[in-house]
């Protein structure tokens, strides 16, 4: 029998080891094939154990969840289309609006807007980016200035979940104006969180 766990763990290790050469959406993709909950709040070290958990017959834990999509975080309260307001900059005005995971920008380097919750989130984890703040900006038990974290070792910033981050996102009529490439093709990191109402994002 020992044998055999052994024999198992080294199958996993080599699986996770393939795992961890995909991309997030790969992943991600992966996760929902194997029907792990949740895949969209997990990072690409924990996606890459649940999907080997998953192959290897893990716990029940690793199966819950079957709806297709279940994890997708949707439009959010504006279903994605951009917030005006008498403060909003011209990059938003020139932006393409984006209100779908489908849509694609018209050209490379295009600045795009959206407030599309699943939107961000891919943008962010095809980029190994989690949710983040800045720490000393929190206004009470608040979120502070909002940010994402792209594993730059700032001290500065403190990681929170998708959902904390969103619901601070929407209380405070927040755009993400971004890139998806820059001008001559490299995928971009570019992006920047404007209220339309105010100056301060």
């Amino acid at each position: 029998m020992a044998d055999k766990d052994s024999g198992n763990q080294k199958a996993r290790a080599a699986d996770e080891s393939k795992l961890r050469e995909m991309k997030v959406d790969e992943l991600r993709k992966e996760a929902r094939a194997e029907e792990v909950s949740g895949a969209s709040n997990l990072r690409k070290e924990e996606l890459v154990q649940e999907v080997a958990k998953a192959r290897s017959g893990g716990d029940a834990e690793a199966g819950r969840g079957t709806d297709e999509g279940s994890d997708d975080l949707g439009p959010g309260p504006e279903g994605g289309r951009i917030r005006g307001g008498s403060d909003s900059s011209k990059s938003l005005k020139y932006s393409q609006e984006v209100t779908s995971t489908e849509d694609e920008p018209e050209r490379e380097g295009r600045s795009l807007a959206t407030t599309h919750h699943e939107v961000i989130r891919r943008w962010a984890e095809d980029r190994d980016g989690v949710p983040a703040t800045v720490e000393g900006t929190e206004h009470g038990d608040h979120l502070g200035v909002l940010r994402i974290d792209f594993g730059g070792n700032d001290a500065n910033l403190r990681q929170v979940s998708w959902e904390e981050w969103f619901k601070t996102f929407d209380d405070r009529g927040l755009n993400f104006i971004y890139q998806e490439q820059r001008s001559d093709g490299q995928q971009s990191n570019f992006f920047r969180l404007e209220n339309p109402e105010r100056e301060d994002g």
